[in-house]
């Protein structure tokens, strides 16, 4: 089994010259064999270009924005290299012999490597072929991407060392290289180290596994096992997030050709091509016949025949003149001579344009309050004090403010209004019955029954308090006031039923949201629309009926404190 083998030396500014003398063999060297010849593949073979000098010019190309320390790490020297049974796998001992095209194949890797890794950072880099085992010597500035020297952003801790090895090996594996063990407790061998694989001939992170380190490489296969069955798993949900997708989009294609298609029939038949239908026959720029002098012009014509003159503006207009028709015999006509697609095109242009004269010119009947019948109140008050244990102080503050009163039916009506306090709608509950529900013409989307409180009432309200129904605002607000009073801060209550109607944007500018839900469904919903909104947790199966037996606990203590007092 043959490994990647990567080792890395930090050199301060005055170490550089002492490892490029080593490399470049500007001094004796023991352990070469003088008769085989270096490749220098970045860098000049120039005698006159010190390394130090490309160091300290590639860091001056980019603005140092501090001060360099002077025991700052100028070069990083890399020696790659692979165990000597990859480059002569029949005969592992036999120093300084190597296998021409396994030596190619991992010289042109490593090249790729140190271009995409590294860029031009590297500034000198050379094969070394007279030792025992060939490796590489690469000279790497560690200038970050915002062009600061700092050697720590790539080799700090043993993360980062284990990251650049990883990162060596997954270009290393495509020509049949494995890893050495990652994560191994045993001492990590630098380059210093490093020379006893070259010089001996022989696998040193093969030689050296104890039994620790056999257990360590068997541990790390197990992650790695698990690791794929992760992997694959996660494949599996992509591949059915895909097809999950690939689908909505196949809908929403759909969806677009229906558009089209209804973009297409929504388009009003060529009144020329009626006109001709109908019998009439052109003359210059109109159309004449059965005493018919029509004057087309797009999607307008004007009769001026019989001495008055006469508009319209669709197909079926232009038929229910001619034919002297009514619109159904117009539709049934033009599904004869063009078609049923013909009359769908015709019926539905004819709606949209009288839909927007409609709209142009009629206004929408606006929203009435039911009339109000002061001889039912005192019937619906105590049904609010009794029935709902509603405190009279509250029911009484509502009233005055016209958001509480009694109908004809003693019905209690919920004024509704819009943010900017404008009456839109009105919701009633019966008193004598379990009757509920919104007065016609209510805009439900933008009104809302709800009420301030607060001790500041001039402060922009810093707290909402939505619930489900006007019930349920007035209960949790008279809650909070009987166990903590008045709020210090300009408190809101608001009833919404649906967040379709859910003032999002208007809410999110209120600093504390609470959700006052009963129905979790309800509640989950409007937290994910408000996330900073936090939950009010009911003890009952709603807030009404928790208002009522705290009320009804508060009476009781009232009575047996009244009690207590008699007997004294």
């Amino acid at each position: 089994m043959s490994y990647a083998i990567a080792r890395l030396k930090k050199l301060k500014r005055g170490n550089i010259s002492g490892s490029a003398s080593h490399t470049a063999r500007e001094r004796e060297t023991p352990n070469a064999d003088p008769t085989q010849k270096n490749i220098r593949f970045i860098g000049s073979l120039g005698s006159e270009e010190r390394l130090e000098d490309l160091v300290l010019a590639k860091i001056a190309e980019h603005e140092q924005r501090r001060k360099i320390r002077t025991d700052a790490v100028y070069c990083v020297e890399l020696l790659l290299s692979a165990s000597p049974s990859y480059f002569r796998p029949n005969c592992p001992t036999q120093a300084g012999y190597y296998d021409p095209q396994k030596l190619d194949d991992w010289l042109e890797a490593t090249k790729e490597w140190l271009a995409d890794e590294y860029g031009s950072r590297i500034v000198r880099a050379e094969l070394h072929l007279d030792e025992a085992t060939p490796h590489i010597h690469a000279y790497f500035v560690p200038l970050d991407d915002e062009g600061q020297l700092r050697c720590n952003h790539f080799f700090d801790g043993r993360q980062k060392i284990h990251e650049f090895q990883d990162s060596y090996y997954n270009t290393m594996r495509l020509i049949g290289l494995e890893r050495g063990i990652k994560g191994s407790r045993a001492k990590h061998q630098d380059i210093k180290d490093f020379y006893r694989i070259v010089e001996q001939g022989r696998d040193l992170e093969v030689d050296e596994l104890s039994a620790a380190q056999l257990k360590a490489k068997a541990a790390d296969r197990d992650r790695a096992n698990q690791r794929k069955q992760e992997m694959e798993a996660t494949a599996k949900a992509l591949a059915l997030e895909n097809e999950q997708l690939r689908q909505r989009i196949e809908q929403l294609e759909k969806d677009n050709q229906q558009l089209r298609k209804l973009t297409e029939w929504s388009t009003d038949l060529v009144l020329d091509d009626v006109a001709w239908e109908l019998g009439l026959w052109r003359k210059g720029n109109e159309w004449i016949g059965r005493n018919h002098i029509i004057n087309i012009d797009g999607s307008q014509f004007t009769d001026f025949g019989n001495g008055s003159s006469l508009d319209g503006n669709s197909a079926i207009d232009l038929v229910k003149h001619v034919n002297k028709c009514n619109q159904t015999a117009a539709i049934a006509w033009i599904g004869e001579r063009f078609g049923e697609v013909g009359a769908k095109r015709a019926a539905m242009a004819h709606a949209q344009k009288v839909a927007a004269v409609v709209i142009q010119t009629e206004s929408a009947p606006q929203f009435t309050l039911p009339v109000e019948d002061k001889a039912n109140w005192s019937g619906v008050e105590h049904y609010l004090k009794e029935k709902r244990g509603i405190p009279s102080d509250c029911v009484q503050m509502l009233h005055n403010q016209g958001l509480v009163y009694a109908d004809s039916k003693a019905n209690v009506v919920f004024v509704m209004r819009d943010l900017e306090g404008n009456t839109k709608g009105a919701f009633l509950e019966g008193t004598a019955n379990k009757f509920s529900g919104y007065e016609l013409g209510t805009v439900r989307r933008d009104s809302w029954f709800y009420f301030t409180l607060g001790k500041k009432p001039s402060e922009k309200t810093s707290t909402a308090v939505v619930s489900f129904s006007p019930i349920d605002a007035i209960s949790v607000a008279m809650l909070e006031y009987q166990v903590k009073g008045i709020p210090e801060n300009r408190t809101v209550y608001m009833a919404v039923d649906d967040t379709s109607s859910l003032p999002v944007e208007r809410l999110r500018n209120v600093t504390h949201v609470q959700v006052a839900f009963s129905q979790p469904t309800m509640a989950r919903a409007v937290r994910q629309l408000l996330p900073h909104s936090t939950q009010l947790k009911c003890e009952t199966g709603d807030w009404n009926t928790q208002l009522v037996n705290f009320s009804r606990q508060l009476q009781q203590r009232y009575s047996q404190q009244n009690n207590q007092e008699l007997e004294l």
